[in-house]
């Protein structure tokens, strides 16, 4: 991420797909080319682990830190390797085209799955490449498909409600549920094995179209999940295996009780004893996936809000060291060229910023924020900027540009903005008016939702953080990126030195 150049922010569920959500099918590779057409350097996604109705479908919320949501997975590819028959697709429902209907897309695909696993032990050849997968990935695959088969057994119940014997992982225990469940175990690994034959596919493309893939990386993990059920000692449990402390954010101006966001927080003590191996691991993992990586909420590497277990709401927390030196040395000893960028939002203390220069690790801008307040040195607007960072109109929490000033803006806002731009712009146009701020900027990566290139309004908006249902469902509707929106978008970056 040395060079100057720009990039796209459109989720794999966002993208056109005949089957209820967006998939790593056809339509990834035509974005594909419609960001090596328009000469962007990077493709930034959402975390691509297995999402659940149960929260929202929110891809910040699953029960794997390492798997693939298989809800991904394209039949179209399943189709053409013969996994598919025609007949098998049938009948398809009638998904909208504008949203992501996961309830039905999710009944319908574990159909499809269930009939391409069939040819788990018939395919000679093709058997091969799926037991070198189960190998090479065994250190949480075996985990991940084991805690799925459990938690089918025991009605979706948290595992720590689970009987002690699975509870606590007793040998005996998982060795019978091993021989009893020897099919549907297997099933479950080859659903992976095909998300992720499919992604290492689309990212050799991209990589063929000199597009680098750039992913996500959310801090803490769930508590329902394998890594926790497999790691308990990493994390801060009781013994009863519930969480003693939880993570969350303190009060501040948006919030008067704080975020509670209720995950485990690490024993970071135990990782440093062990080397950080299981963060070694999740990140070689998310490397191989990506050529870059954000982590969200960086500053609980530095330091973390911890609030009891007990606690309703955030206030009552505090704040709790992390050894984040001696973690980014090992990593970088692992990882030359350590290719993280460091989600900075929010309320950031000097010593977050001091472990950000020492290790040269970029933060981001955000260029929605910059209009709030009368301070013409405000860290959001771009004359203030530092080379080594990345800029965007906003981000998959905000409002898109042209939602945010049809809906958001108050009348002073508007008229800091037009200062700042020179000019007073119709709505239709605000989009192009940020997008230009942000690639003439310093900054070297400037980063676009898809929908803001779009110029679309407050109902494609991604996620609303206070609402629980009802995120993540906005699609780009195919040919959407018409011939005009990318010679805009070319010229743009051409204008200003990214491509």
């Amino acid at each position: 991420m040395n060079k100057r150049g720009s990039g796209i922010l459109l989720h794999v569920t966002s993208l056109p797909s005949s089957y209820g959500v967006g998939d790593l099918g056809p339509e990834a590779y035509r974005f594909a080319d419609f960001l090596a057409q328009t000469k962007q350097r990077y493709w930034q996604v959402l975390p691509l682990i297995p999402t659940d109705p149960l929260y929202g479908n929110s891809p910040y919320s699953s029960i794997s830190a390492f798997a693939g949501n298989t809800l991904l997975i394209s039949p179209d590819l399943l189709l053409e390797e013969g996994l598919l028959s025609d007949a098998d697709l049938e009948p398809i429902p009638s998904f909208s085209q504008t949203r992501c209907d996961f309830p039905e897309a999710i009944r319908y695909k574990a159909e499809l799955l269930e009939r391409a696993c069939q040819h788990i032990n018939d395919r000679g050849k093709g058997r091969k490449p799926f037991e070198a997968f189960c190998s090479e990935n065994s250190s949480w695959l075996e985990d991940f498909a084991l805690f799925v088969v459990l938690k089918e057994r025991f009605e979706g119940k948290v595992w720590n409600q689970w009987p002690k014997e699975f509870r606590d992982r007793k040998p005996a225990s998982l060795s019978s549920v091993k021989k009893e469940c020897r099919d549907r175990l297997e099933k479950e690994k080859f659903c992976q094995y095909l998300f992720f034959k499919q992604w290492h596919a689309l990212r050799a493309y991209c990589q063929e179209k000199g597009v680098y893939l750039f992913g996500d990386l959310a801090i803490y993990v769930s508590l329902d999940s394998a890594d926790v059920w497999a790691k308990p000692g990493l994390f801060k449990l009781d013994r009863a295996k519930r969480p003693a402390f939880v993570s969350g954010v303190p009060p501040d101006y948006f919030s008067e009780t704080g975020q509670l966001w209720g995950n485990p927080v690490y024993r970071w003590n135990v990782l440093k004893k062990n080397g950080y191996r299981w963060w070694i691991e999740r990140l070689a993992h998310n490397l191989e996936l990506f050529d870059a990586v954000r982590i969200d909420h960086f500053r609980g590497l530095v330091a973390y809000w911890e609030v009891s277990a007990a606690e309703k709401t955030a206030i009552h927390g505090k704040w709790v060291k992390a050894p984040v030196k001696d973690f980014l040395n090992t990593l970088n000893k692992h990882f030359p060229h350590l290719p993280i960028v460091a989600e900075d939002l929010g309320v950031i203390t000097p010593d977050v910023k001091k472990v950000m220069d020492h290790f040269r690790l970029p933060g981001m801008k955000i260029l929605m924020f910059a209009f709030a307040e009368d301070h013409p040195m405000h860290p959001y607007l771009p004359h203030t900027y530092q080379e080594d960072c990345l800029v965007y109109t906003g981000t998959h929490d905000n409002n898109t540009v042209r939602g945010w000033f049809e809906e958001d803006l108050s009348p002073e806002d508007k008229r800091r903005l037009f200062r700042y731009l020179g000019r007073q712009v119709p709505a239709e146009e605000i989009h192009w008016a940020l997008i230009r701020l942000a690639m003439m900027s310093v900054a070297r990566l400037a980063i676009l939702p898809m929908q803001d290139v779009l110029g679309l309004g407050g109902e494609a908006r991604m996620n609303r953080p206070s609402i629980a249902h009802g995120n993540w469902e906005w699609r780009m509707l195919p040919g959407q990126n018409t011939p005009l929106v990318s010679e805009r978008l070319l010229e743009i970056t051409e204008t200003f030195g990214r491509g």
